[in-house]
């Protein structure tokens, strides 16, 4: 272990003496023991205070002296309580004394020398006390300044935190109508968020119709059109003067379709002007209704027209009034058949209830002619002309009974 060590280890032995209680004077003697046996150094009282860190100039010499005391007390009992000659212990008591005697001078000239670097020590440590008097007078200046200081910047903390005062009350007033104000809009947002919501599922509603509706019409116009062409052909070889007209409706109708492929084109456009597509709708509803209304018009002429080609009008007539008057009988109507079909007129009114309009309706190529509102019907019958008889008479037979 080297000195270093050694003397760490005086210090903390030292440190553990001080913690249990041990006064000034036992551990400066400690401190001499472990110099002068364990270290071979003579005890000074600069080793001393190094290793103490206690005791003044005056009280560690002292405690020096009174280490050498101890010495030489606990030496002279050793030499006289052994068996040695007188002689031997003269000489040994006067080697002994010489020996303190040069232990002594040399001891007082340590001290000396000791004594001279302690006063060279005091008279830095009175330098640097009156350094540090200015260094202290000084920092009280700067001490003073800096309360001078902090005296103006708590008034201007007060200062400040009276104008933060005023500005948290006014900016609490402000933050709640912000608060409000902000309440307020989020209502209005829910509000038109909902409305939103609703134009949003109406659209789409009126999405869906108008796309059902561009189907319908998609549907009805290749209807229509099937059916303008068949009616064409049919009125082309037997109604010349109607030809004029079918040429309208056929230009109607390729009008129409290329109208719904503009609308399929611009779909986007009328998603954007519901109304004027619903409008536009509307129209074009009422236009296939009154192009319907004309097919089924033709198509009854047409087949009037065919129905009435086989026989002559006066002869219609005449078994129609026969119908009428209930002349004729159920052979006789066999025979006749389908042949003047096309000139029987049906009866306007119910002959069982006289307010219903006789409907006439063909299942299987067999004739019924039913009243609407009474239920009065004619049963099936082969031609039109033995369903009128039958209606007739049963209204007859039903009204005489």
């Amino acid at each position: 272990m080297n000195l270093d060590q050694e003397r760490q280890a005086i210090r903390d032995e030292l440190e553990s003496l001080r913690a249990s209680g041990a006064r000034r004077q036992e551990l400066s003697l400690h401190a001499c023991k472990r110099l002068f046996f364990d270290l071979g150094i003579r005890p000074s009282m600069a080793a001393v205070r190094d290793l103490t860190q206690t005791g003044s100039a005056s009280d560690i010499p002292k405690d020096i002296d009174h280490f050498w005391e101890r010495i030489r007390t606990v030496s002279r009992v050793k030499v006289g309580a052994g068996a040695i000659p007188k002689a031997l212990e003269d000489r040994a008591g006067e080697l002994l004394g010489a020996l303190f005697e040069e232990a002594v001078v040399h001891a007082r000239s340590t001290l000396d020398s000791e004594r001279e670097e302690i006063r060279a020590q005091i008279t830095v440590a009175d330098q640097r006390a009156r350094e540090a008097e200015i260094r202290r007078d000084v920092s009280e200046e700067a001490i003073k300044r800096s309360e001078l200081r902090a005296e103006a910047a708590w008034e201007r903390v007060r200062a400040l935190e009276t104008e933060l005062s005023s500005a948290t009350t006014h900016g609490t007033a402000h933050q709640e109508g912000l608060q409000a104000t902000v309440r307020r809009l989020d209502g209005e947002n829910e509000t038109l968020r909902q409305r939103l919501d609703t134009e949003q599922a109406t659209n789409a509603a009126l999405r869906d119709r108008i796309d059902a509706l561009h189907v319908e019409l998609r549907q009805s116009t290749e209807h229509y059109a099937q059916q303008i062409k068949d009616a064409v052909a049919e009125a082309e070889r037997r109604v010349k003067p109607m030809l004029v007209e079918l040429d309208s409706l056929r230009s109607m109708a390729a009008t129409y379709q290329s109208g719904v492929r503009d609308a399929s084109r611009k779909e986007f456009e009328f998603i954007q002007q519901l109304a004027a597509a619903k409008a536009r709708g509307d129209r074009l509803d009422a236009q296939l209704r009154e192009q319907s209304d004309e097919v089924d018009v033709l198509t009854k002429e047409v087949a009037t027209l065919r129905g009435q080609q086989d026989i002559d009008p006066a002869v219609a007539n005449l078994l129609c009034s026969l119908v009428e008057a209930g002349r004729l009988t159920n052979d006789e109507l066999a025979m006749i058949g389908t042949a003047a079909d096309g000139h029987v007129t049906l009866p306007l009114r119910c002959p069982k209830c006289e307010e219903g309009e006789p409907e006439l309706s063909q299942v299987d190529h067999r004739f019924e002619l039913q009243c609407p509102e009474c239920d009065h019907s004619s049963g099936p019958g082969e031609s039109r002309l033995e369903a009128v008889s039958r209606f007739l008479s049963s209204g007859s037979i039903a009204a005489s009974a």
